[in-house]
């Protein structure tokens, strides 16, 4: 078996991204499985053609995107990716879309192909933390995991895949007050567990994994 693993390079003032620190960091091989890890750039548009390229070369039985939330507490697998691109701030070539589709001909919204709780449980009781997300925001995160998606459904559907976000690292929050970071250790642990637990469970676990708002 084969995984295919991609992180962003820094983006939005950044000097680094957690994403693809941790990426790097992570072992050569999980559970059995060929770890192939690509930078991919924090641009709409190319970082879907990198991610293409990657698949196209590399023929993965499950990819995973991941990507920097920062402000989030946890390690944080995503449920959907939504067909829209609406920036907030320009991405690493100053492109600023607002309210234009990924794909004109894609899905309204693509669920993850992956057993997002039995991953978070696999993080949970290794301390962890990790939560179920069911929003990837409208930058090239969700961007990206909506790409991977599309490819999914056209091309790809024995394939697994999904997106993955991580918190800060503290050296970024040295000057962002009460701003929650995790150990660059802690997050590439968190995510050998959750690719363990992609390649071991064929089907998701029935277990609470929702929010209130």
């Amino acid at each position: 078996m084969k995984v295919l693993i991609t992180g962003f390079n820094p983006f939005g003032g950044e000097k680094i991204n957690p994403a693809w620190k941790a990426v790097k960091n992570m072992k050569n091989e999980i559970a059995g499985a060929e770890i192939v890890k690509v930078q991919v750039p924090t641009v709409f548009g190319d970082s879907i053609e990198k991610l293409s390229q990657a698949i196209e070369m590399e023929k993965p039985d499950i990819t995973l995107c991941i990507g920097q939330a920062g402000g989030r507490f946890e390690i944080s697998v995503e449920r959907v990716a939504i067909n829209i691109d609406d920036a907030r701030i320009p991405d690493n070539k100053g492109n600023q879309p607002i309210d234009t589709a990924v794909f004109e001909d894609g899905k309204e919204a693509y669920f993850a192909k992956l057993p997002i709780k039995a991953m978070v449980k696999e993080a949970r009781e290794k301390n962890i933390p990790a939560a179920v997300s069911n929003t990837a925001g409208t930058f090239v995160c969700n961007h990206i995991m909506y790409g991977l998606l599309y490819i999914i459904d056209k091309n790809y559907p024995d394939m697994k895949g999904g997106f993955v976000h991580v918190p800060f690292i503290p050296e970024q929050v040295m000057d962002k007050k009460n701003t929650p970071s995790m150990s660059l250790d802690d997050i590439t642990k968190g995510l050998e567990y959750l690719v363990k637990a992609a390649v071991e469970n064929e089907e998701d676990i029935k277990v609470t994994g929702g929010k209130i708002c």
